[in-house]
């Protein structure tokens, strides 16, 4: 898809299709870290795409950026119509939803070396040592 057409869709639907990509990114990097239970690998996943993760990982892929790129994400940063879950803040919630779109357009655009090397980014930073993600 060009990117004129991938801008025709809304923010949310890009962080629709992004949620998927970056879930997918996640379950992929957990299997090849470690082999175990499927309960543990579920438990070790919820940590890594939840909001408030998404929003840290927010913060350390928006200083990789292009211009384009950044404002891709501010265009999922400002989106309305989010409704917020119970377990995170709004400002959280919109972060993480900034990096879905971010992900989802580049997907959608084909440049998943691009979603690739981002992922890379946020799972080498030290945000991941924080989380007890028991793998």
């Amino acid at each position: 898809m060009t990117e004129r057409e991938a801008n025709s869709y809304s923010p949310l639907t890009l962080a629709f299709l992004g949620d998927s990509v970056y879930d997918t990114l996640v379950r992929e990097f957990l299997l090849r870290k470690a082999n175990m239970p499927v309960a543990k690998l579920h438990s070790a996943k919820i940590k890594l795409v939840c909001a408030e993760f998404q929003s840290k990982a927010y913060d350390i892929v928006s200083e990789k950026l292009s211009e384009h790129e950044t404002a891709i994400l501010k265009r999922g940063r400002n989106a309305t119509g989010n409704t917020v879950p119970k377990h995170a803040d709004a400002a959280e919630y919109r972060r993480a939803t900034a990096l879905e779109c971010l992900f989802g357009y580049l997907f959608l655009t084909g440049k998943n070396e691009r979603v690739r090397e981002l992922f890379e980014v946020i799972i080498n930073s030290n945000i991941i040592e924080n989380e007890q993600i028991g793998v």
